[in-house]
């Protein structure tokens, strides 16, 4: 077995763990993925040792201790989460929500930070639960402004359910509530993942292109007050501006950093917040 079929092996079976189904046995693991006995108790062998497997005695396999070593790890480090945090305390001491930090990754929309200001939060995504791809503002924030090459595919895979929430009968139409989304800054959507719930949300860069993450906030139709809605949509566009800022100006710092004779003197780059008001 090759150190890259190794690792690909030793992947795959830590992908088949989903919140439908948190334990494996050897023989499930074999069904499903197709490998012979020995490779795959190779494979356990090295998860075990290693943390991130654990075996349960008489039963199958469920994830492992080293998981949360290495989510401690990820929310003293992830950027992203600890430049976002204090936006995410604004949002909700300005308003009755639950606020989110969403990264994206691969095809995959995953939480990794969210506040709350009410007693009873109305998002049922938490940090580590995988999001709805083509559902909610968040989806929207993000796939809006992708490069057409990675839009389209989306757009044609997930077509059915994009229509069904009213975003276009066809690619072309959909583009074109993308391109809507696009000039505006941010997504609204209402009751399309969370019944009664406005999710609004914008898109966050870094010091590239595409989006890296969105910030969203969720909030109870019955808890915006009128005219509220637009002051909502006008800070979220304005915190993702703002983030995406603090994140640029980061990996502008970081690039100074690497070279041979960084300037000592230059002014750092100016960061002008909006403050929600």
């Amino acid at each position: 077995m090759s150190g890259i079929n190794s690792a690909t092996r030793i992947m795959a079976i830590l992908d088949v763990f989903t919140e439908d189904r948190l334990e494996w046995t050897p023989e499930e693991l074999m069904a499903e993925l197709g490998y012979s006995r020995p490779t795959l108790y190779r494979c356990l062998k090295t998860l075990r040792e290693a943390g991130f497997l654990t075996s349960l005695p008489n039963a199958g396999f469920t994830l492992g201790p080293r998981v949360v070593e290495m989510d401690f790890l990820m929310r003293k480090s992830d950027r992203l989460a600890l430049s976002g945090q204090p936006y995410l305390d604004q949002l909700v001491a300005a308003y009755p929500c639950s606020s989110l930090l969403v990264r994206w990754y691969g095809a995959k929309l995953l939480c990794v930070a969210s506040e709350c200001s009410t007693p009873d939060p109305v998002s049922s995504y938490p940090r580590g639960r995988p999001m709805p791809l083509a559902r909610g503002a968040i989806s929207r924030a993000i796939m809006a402004h992708l490069p057409r090459r990675q839009l389209l595919p989306l757009i044609s895979d997930n077509l059915a359910e994009l229509s069904n929430i009213g975003l276009g009968e066809d690619i072309d139409e959909v583009m074109t509530s993308m391109r809507q989304v696009r000039r505006q800054g941010y997504a609204l959507a209402q009751g399309e993942v969370t019944h009664g719930v406005y999710g609004v949300a914008a898109p966050i860069f870094d010091a590239g292109a595409a989006p890296i993450a969105a910030i969203c906030v969720t909030i109870k139709a019955r808890d915006v007050a009128k005219g509220q809605l637009r002051d909502i949509c006008a800070a979220i566009r304005e915190t993702g501006i703002n983030l995406s800022r603090d994140l640029g100006a980061l990996d502008q710092h970081d690039d100074l950093s690497r070279t041979e004779s960084p300037p000592t003197s230059s002014p750092k780059p100016g960061i002008q917040r909006i403050t929600l008001q």
